[in-house]
């Protein structure tokens, strides 16, 4: 028997230790693998669970989409020539921007969200650059929609002042200023020594925690263009409502003046007859650019409503925690972080599906490469 309990044990069996034996186990934060021969092999992180495999493989589908969604736009935007003007330079800075995310940003993070307990383990430099460009490339994604929503609010309501010179100049500027303000905020912890974004004894890799600067970067980078899009939306809702009312009155107004015009001599008759072509036309004219308007109005609210949707946890969050010190769940971090970078995905969808010169230079890209 004894010899038949040796052998059973030599094969492989469990045993339970006692406590003398569990004392010398290693420590919780390390993972442990055991072996069928019993022997444990530190240093392995636990298999993937199905569910977990599954958000891996909608992540990686959406930073590729991200990637080739704006890079078609953006190769769009050098190849036609229609394209080289504004509004569209706005979008190609845009498209840059949501580009530099999902090549540059969105992978790394995945690969920190990999690691056991989201452990930086790529090194100090490496991750100050990843902090960089994180802040960089979304701080300009987002300054980049407050852009397009200004030069489409300048459209609507001052479309005799704002002349396309006046439009081209004005953009470049929004442009210069959106990178530069984005730059100022990304390098201002490494410049300016505000807090550290690595932690080598918990290997983490974030940005600075500092109360301070928490105030700054979100301020920067999400209240103050949230402010600015919101206050552009109003104003443009205002606009379109007032010329909208400004137009059924119109329309109302002209249909006595038919009617004594049908029961006047012949001379008269004559004249109306000579100027309702013109009359016509303008109608026309004015139908066309009251529903440019109303398509733009509402592209930039679909714009505007996004953003705030995939942006707000996030910037509430970061604001929240390092003012009084809470602790969110890492689950809700993620979740919040990747509902943010979703936004560089929506972003082209939207202002190509309202626009039918994008979808009609997409053809022909892909028809003239076959």
């Amino acid at each position: 028997m004894e010899a038949a309990n040796l052998s059973v044990a030599a094969a492989g069996v469990t045993l339970t230790l006692g406590p003398e034996a569990c004392s010398s186990s290693p420590s919780p934060g390390r993972v442990v693998e055991s072996t069928p021969g019993g022997a444990a092999l530190p240093g392995r992180e636990p298999p993937l669970s199905v569910f977990m495999v599954l958000v891996v493989t909608l992540l990686v589908l959406l930073i590729a989409a991200t990637f080739l969604w704006n890079l078609l736009v953006l190769v769009t935007i050098l190849r036609v020539r229609a394209f080289h003007r504004v509004p569209h330079n706005l979008v190609a800075s845009t498209a840059v921007s949501d580009v530099l995310v999902a090549s540059l940003v969105m992978p790394l993070s995945l690969v920190s969200e990999l690691s056991d307990g989201r452990r930086w383990r790529l090194g100090r430099s490496l991750c100050h650059v990843w902090i960089c460009f994180d802040v960089l490339c979304c701080t300009a994604s987002i300054w980049n929609v407050a852009a397009i929503a200004l030069d489409r609010y300048w459209t609507i309501t001052r479309h005799l002042q704002y002349t396309l010179r006046t439009r081209r100049r004005a953009s470049a500027l929004m442009i210069a200023l959106t990178w530069a303000l984005s730059a100022l905020i990304a390098l201002a912890p490494l410049l300016f020594g505000w807090g550290e974004a690595y932690d080598a004894g918990l290997q983490r890799c974030q940005v600075s925690q500092e109360p301070s600067y928490a105030v700054f970067p979100t301020c920067g980078a999400f209240y103050l263009p949230l402010s600015v899009v919101l206050f552009v939306y109003w104003k443009i809702y205002k606009a379109a409502k007032f010329r909208f009312g400004r137009r059924c009155r119109g329309a109302v107004l002209p249909l006595p003046a038919t009617v004594q015009v049908k029961e006047a001599p012949q001379e008269a008759e004559m004249v109306f007859t000579a100027r309702r072509p013109t009359l016509a036309f303008q109608e026309r004219r004015d139908s066309w650019r009251e529903q440019k308007e109303k398509r733009a109005a509402l592209m930039v609210g679909i714009l505007i409503g996004v953003f705030v949707l995939c942006w707000i946890p996030f910037f509430l969050a970061e604001l929240i925690s390092p003012l009084c010190a809470c602790n969110l769940p890492p689950i809700w971090k993620s979740v919040f972080l990747w509902l943010g970078y979703s936004n560089s995905f929506f972003n082209p969808l939207i202002y190509t599906a309202f626009n039918k010169n994008y979808n009609n230079a997409f053809k022909s890209l892909f028809t003239k490469q076959r």
